[in-house]
């Protein structure tokens, strides 16, 4: 019997998750609300401490301002909330499909050890269930990407209202109160950006890892398919063995100087064009090659302050991560580290070639 719908190999998702080994949910801890601890209302409370009833209330134009902005980071708060939600049930409907796929998959090979008919029809009806299950798993992979366009919507919901908050403190007709609650909701939104990020490069390596996966297993099942037709298990698909062997170029590659410095010192630096090319050509010439991803800070006056651009680097630094994973590149053949360096005048990032 003829098995129907045989696929070829096909790679699914726009964005780059793992064969079904997932990250703890810890990572990413339960929003608390912006006043104290089991407040069901958000509330600035001033740094000298907390006014009467907890809430620094000025009747400015300022501070209505604050309330304004102090209701659009807890919604911000309450769309990663379930995001993130979003992001736990699609793992666990990724994990059942999953065990079902590999559930039916060792009921065929199981068969197919023992030795069988050539295109024995119940093997034929497993594998068409497989297919079905590995086909759910890649719904469930369109979702997260989806998921991932929302969040990263949501990231750019969170820039804005950090510069909302910065801008605020240019208004007229501010108290010093008005200003302390500025700062605390400032760093109450970079917070909560500190946690959309996280999500972010979560969602980019989930995705990234299950494309593999799907793309493995698929070819896995057509393999399968010639094991059913002959009656016996002939093995896996060598389509993924041959994997950065392919011939290199003439040319050196350095690796003691960067191969792409990306300077961060504008809102929008459009890098990616610069980075693919740079990143292409020295795959070419070294097919096996992996990359660092290093954030640099200028030096500061304090210490404090230079650790806190070296953060600020980092987290560019996992934006082109991101990028490159995006691009193709596996995450696995890409480091990310941050340090400082008197020679620059601002954050950049540098990608070496390893």
């Amino acid at each position: 019997m003829a098995l129907k719908n045989i696929p070829s190999v096909a790679v699914v998702a726009t964005l780059l998750l793992g064969g079904c080994a997932f990250a703890d949910n810890a990572m990413f801890p339960p929003l608390a609300p912006l006043g104290g601890a089991g407040s069901g209302k958000a509330t600035l409370v001033s740094e000298e401490g907390p006014s009467e009833g907890g809430v620094t209330e000025t009747g400015t134009f300022v501070g209505q301002k604050v309330d304004s902005l102090r209701n659009d980071l807890h919604q911000l708060q309450g769309t990663l909330g379930g995001q993130k939600d979003q992001l736990s049930q699609i793992r666990e409907q990724i994990v059942h499909d999953s065990q079902g796929y590999h559930s039916t998959i060792a009921a065929i090979e199981a068969r197919l050890q023992l030795g069988t008919t050539p295109g024995n029809p119940i093997l034929v009806q497993q594998w068409n269930d497989a297919q079905g299950s590995l086909d759910a798993v890649n719904e469930d992979v369109l979702k997260m990407s989806r998921l991932a366009t929302d969040v990263a919507s949501t990231s750019g919901m969170a820039a804005y209202l950090l510069e909302s908050i910065r801008a605020a403190r240019s208004l007229s007709g501010a108290v010093d109160e008005d200003h302390r609650n500025l700062r605390t909701l400032e760093d109450q939104t970079n917070g909560t950006t500190v946690l959309i990020e996280r999500l972010l490069t979560e969602l980019s390596t989930d995705v990234q890892r299950q494309q593999q996966y799907l793309a493995n297993e698929r070819s896995n099942l057509n393999g399968l398919a010639l094991s059913i037709k002959s009656g016996q298990y002939v093995g896996n698909s060598l389509a993924f063995s041959h994997n950065g062997n392919a011939p290199a170029s003439t040319g050196p590659v350095s690796t003691d100087r960067p191969l792409v410095v990306i300077r961060f010192d504008r809102a929008k630096v459009a890098y990616e064009d610069a980075l693919y090319t740079a990143v292409k050509s020295a795959l070419d010439r070294r097919p096996g090659a992996s990359f660092e991803v290093i954030g640099v800070a200028p030096v500061a006056a304090t210490p404090g302050a230079t650790a806190l651009g070296e953060t600020s680097a980092r987290r560019n630094a996992e934006i082109v991560q991101r990028t490159l994973t995006q691009m193709g590149l596996p995450s696995d053949r890409v480091r990310v580290s941050a340090s400082s360096s008197p020679d620059a005048n601002n954050s950049e990032v540098r990608v070496f070639v390893r």
